[in-house]
């Protein structure tokens, strides 16, 4: 797997920064060879910043058949008015020396993708791409080591890698590291923190952790509710050793089970908690889609 991510056509490498005096060169003549894809930016551009991920993303997808150029248009205005570029991000596509098509505005990645393909036909998964999904599989078949070692290897040659952070956080959790699992979110930056994938990873984390805490003995916590349905407290903790062993059925039944008997104990704990479940298992997994419709018909009849 590592060679298919670590080798990629010439066009997927890291876009290119040109200036007003190496245009021609970066663009127009390289045009003649490769179809170029200029991306018009600055610094305070929001749009941009939004937009360049996802371009970078798909260029690097082609596999080589489009190049991407970068052109700062605070340092570089002479090109903007050239092309009388009133807004960006604004988006070129050059080929044969010609401006052929273009864009401005942050755009949905499946439009950028029809731009680029627009330009290079067809563009399938990348090795990138293909490369999670193997791990997804493994990780959903229960194949922590395998899943493990493949996000590993991305993240030795994509850093960063949201995905892959979030793949590999959830293999640790599963096989019970939560110690190195702690670690790994502890260390990451800012914008990993607010990928909805890894929000997720860290939501499972944090529930494994509490389920830990929370220790308790199943039968012994099903015993008090067998005295006292309306033990909210033994009820929860049954709820968070469910899910601690892998029952995650189960643990949602019983924090909606508090919810229909007292939705405001403990602060709306229970709620709360659910919520954290659902985040951690993800918004589409089937449980999630169930329990938040029988959460929804308790708190809203």
């Amino acid at each position: 797997m590592e060679p298919l991510i670590g080798q990629a056509g010439g066009g997927a490498a890291q876009p290119k920064d040109t200036t007003t005096q190496s245009f021609a060169a970066d663009v127009i003549e390289a045009s003649q060879e490769t179809p170029v894809i200029v991306d018009f930016w600055a610094p305070w551009c929001g749009p941009c910043k939004q937009l360049a991920p996802m371009l970078e993303k798909t260029v690097r997808d082609a596999g080589g058949k489009v190049a991407l150029v970068k052109v700062n248009i605070d340092e570089n205005p002479e090109i903007a008015q050239q092309l009388r570029i009133q807004s960006i991000p604004a988006v070129f596509a050059f080929d044969k020396g010609q401006p052929v098509d273009g864009f401005v505005g942050a755009q949905p990645e499946s439009q950028i993708k029809r731009f680029v393909e627009r330009l290079t036909g067809p563009i399938g998964p990348s090795p990138l791409d293909q490369a999670l999904e193997q791990a997804k599989q493994a990780l959903d078949a229960g194949d922590h080591a395998s899943a493990g070692n493949i996000y590993g290897q991305i993240l030795r040659q994509v850093p960063g890698e949201a995905a892959a952070i979030a793949g590999l956080v959830r293999c640790l959790v599963a096989a019970g590291d939560l110690a190195e699992a702690r670690e790994l979110v502890d260390g990451l930056d800012d914008d990993a923190l607010k990928d909805a994938d890894v929000e997720g990873a860290i939501a499972a984390l944090a529930l494994a952790e509490q389920a830990g805490e929370a220790g308790g003995d199943s039968a012994a916590l099903q015993a008090r509710l067998a005295r006292n349905p309306d033990d909210h407290e033994a009820r929860f903790d049954l709820a968070m050793a469910h899910h601690g062993a892998g029952r995650s059925e189960q643990a949602i039944d019983e924090l909606i089970e508090i919810v229909r008997r007292d939705r405001e104990w403990n602060d709306e704990a229970a709620r709360q908690q659910l919520v954290k479940l659902f985040e951690a298992l993800g918004h589409a997994d089937p449980l999630t889609v169930a329990g938040r419709r029988k959460l929804s018909s308790i708190l809203f009849s």
